[in-house]
């Protein structure tokens, strides 16, 4: 038999041991034939007339800066889905107001530490439509994951509202109890944030990362702070005693989101796309009274080409464009990134996440 933590359409048909669980705000623990128990809940009022059963606690309401426990599972197993969805404040997202943090085993420290929209590929507090084999986002903001979670001894999942309102959150992280393989690895995700980069320095996606495992994805917003073509930047993988010169160098910043010759279709402009294992979903025009200048965000995940490493890991990406008489232009624009990679324990602590005021997008 099968684990039955690692699936496909090749798999399907194979038996396992491994027992389905779900936990959402019907069911807090995920525990078996406890689902739809409520009697209280967001959705008490609208079930007023039916009761119990129908649909009393759909979702939950975050206070004010505050954290709440979404998961506390007891393994070995590993998470498979994660669906997520948000209310508005005054009809806006906040989601940057949002904290998503995940605790493998007996961690102290968070091996995800990632503002809500980030960690579904929607930067700049606004929804698209992500079509990819890692994230999908459907509409009107469904957040959907997939990468594989597998964990030993727990699973610990909590959201973070920084906001001075209350914040309704709709969830449902499906996971099965069930062995892992003793060569199992953590996954994890890390934010990073610099508005404006500083000059002539290459921007950090992750560093710092100690242990055996596989860089696995990238998603960046990038804000130009200057006219013309912005993506000729080379990303590069510094890895197992890397110094100065990284073994993995890429050629532009276009190229390793699997596009190319600046994203920019003749007589379209910046075309966005989403495909399974890259995409630059969004494109935010400066055509609006208060929009700022161009916005772009992209993806890339290394499901079929994972970067492996043996001891260390360091990513980072030049922020280089054109200027006048075919020169290169060290650019000052405004980047944030979610770096993905599975690596075995323990992880080292992130760098501060940052202020709510400082994590704002402006």
């Amino acid at each position: 038999m099968i684990s039955g933590i690692y699936n496909s359409l090749q798999t399907l048909h194979l038996l396992s041991n491994a027992r389905s669980r779900s936990i959402s705000a019907e069911n807090f623990t995920g525990e078996k034939g406890k689902g739809g128990m409520a009697t209280s809940g967001t959705g008490a009022s609208c079930a007023r007339e039916l009761g119990q059963k129908w649909k009393v606690s759909p979702s939950v309401t975050i206070p004010a800066e505050s954290v709440l426990t979404l998961a506390d599972i007891k393994g070995p197993g590993a998470i498979n889905h994660i669906w997520m969805t948000f209310g508005l404040l005054n009809g806006r997202n906040v989601w940057r107001d949002l904290i998503i943090r995940m605790y493998w085993d007996d961690m102290k420290d968070p091996a995800v530490e990632v503002p809500a929209g980030d960690f579904f590929a929607n930067g700049w507090n606004e929804y698209t439509h992500v079509n990819s084999l890692a994230v999908c986002t459907n509409p009107a903001r469904g957040f959907n994951c997939y990468w594989t979670m597998p964990f030993a001894k727990r699973a610990y999942i909590t959201v973070e509202n920084r906001n001075p309102q209350p914040i309704v959150i709709y969830y449902q992280i499906d996971y099965v109890e069930a062995e892992i393989e003793p060569d199992s690895a953590y996954f994890c995700a890390s934010f990073r944030q610099e508005n404006p980069t500083a000059f002539m320095k290459d921007y950090t996606i992750i560093d710092g990362i100690k242990g055996k495992g596989q860089y696995v994805g990238t998603y960046m917003t990038w804000q130009v702070n200057n006219n013309g073509w912005w993506g000729e930047g080379e990303i590069k993988f510094f890895m197992d005693g890397d110094e100065e010169f990284p073994t993995i160098c890429g050629t532009g910043t276009e190229d390793y989101f699997c596009g190319a010759y600046n994203f920019d279709v003749p007589g379209n402009g910046y075309t966005e796309f989403s495909t399974p294992y890259s995409g630059m979903p969004q494109v935010l025009r400066p055509n609006g009274l208060y929009r700022s200048q161009m916005r772009f965000g992209l993806y890339r995940w290394h499901i079929t080409d994972p970067i492996r490493f043996e001891n260390d890991l360091r990513v980072t990406i030049q922020d280089l464009g054109w200027r006048s008489e075919g020169r290169y232009l060290p650019q000052q624009s405004s980047i944030s990134s979610v770096a993905y990679w599975y690596q075995t324990l323990p992880v080292a602590p992130f760098p501060p996440l940052g202020t709510r005021n400082e994590l704002e997008i402006i």
